[in-house]
């Protein structure tokens, strides 16, 4: 009876596991290519958008979490000297004390959007909490720059229906992660992007670890030779 017994609960443990395998990987399978969500599209994703670049062969760098005092500068000073536009994703509380670096993003021609204000998970928020955190960084930006920021990414890709502030801006997550946060090796970094890189990719990075700036423009010198463009997320952004 005792060993039926553990046979039965062996069983009911392992039908569990597989369950919650198949969901997590049901849930991953359905927003890992998900790029952009309008604010005000009661949570429906485009996922067209990298079909519509599928020949262009343009992708997009992206940053969080900066500015970094040195290198975010040490970037925007590498991206200027080959051409090439970026997007950044401003932290709210890393931009005191770094606002002659915004501006020179945006005199760089750089996309400038939102990471909150500060690196909370939004979804676990309340409304008015995440929409605070969005608004007095936007506030935040729109004062340096003059520019009010359309573009959103919430820390962690967190973000529901729920939601939908008035800030009616677009959120832009991420299809490729090369992880360089957790890494932080410029060679594995370089090897995970040029190894998976498609036409219309938006990549994550990272413009606050050393090993990031340097992968990032070894990348771009990679790709340029093969072919590809970089842009910033809003010319992905085609009707």
């Amino acid at each position: 009876m005792k060993m039926r017994w553990k046979v039965a609960l062996f069983l009911a443990v392992f039908i569990l596991d597989v369950l919650c395998m198949r969901a997590m990987y049901e849930s991953y399978s359905k927003t890992k290519d998900t790029l952009f969500l309008p604010a005000d599209a009661g949570g429906e994703a485009r996922d067209d958008v990298k079909n519509q670049f599928s020949g262009s062969r343009q992708i997009a760098l992206t940053f969080d979490d900066g500015p970094h005092s040195v290198y975010t500068s040490r970037l925007l000073d590498g991206l200027r000297q080959r051409g090439v536009h970026a997007t950044f994703f401003l932290l709210g509380e890393n931009v005191i004390g770094k606002e002659d670096i915004v501006k020179q993003m945006q005199e760089d021609g750089h996309l400038i959007g939102n990471h909150g204000y500060s690196h909370v998970q939004m979804s676990k928020e309340s409304v008015n909490t995440a929409c605070e955190q969005i608004e007095k960084n936007n506030e935040q930006i729109e004062k340096i720059t003059g520019v009010r920021p359309q573009y959103l990414r919430p820390p962690y890709g967190a973000w529901t229906a729920e939601l939908e502030c008035t800030t009616n801006m677009t959120v832009v997550l991420w299809n490729k992660d090369p992880l360089d946060w957790k890494t932080q090796s410029s060679k594995k970094v370089v090897r995970n992007i040029i190894k998976h890189v498609e036409p219309g990719d938006v990549i994550l990075m990272h413009d606050v670890y050393p090993t990031s700036v340097e992968a990032a423009l070894e990348v771009i010198d990679i790709l340029t030779k093969q072919g590809y463009t970089f842009v910033t997320v809003d010319e992905l952004l085609i009707d």
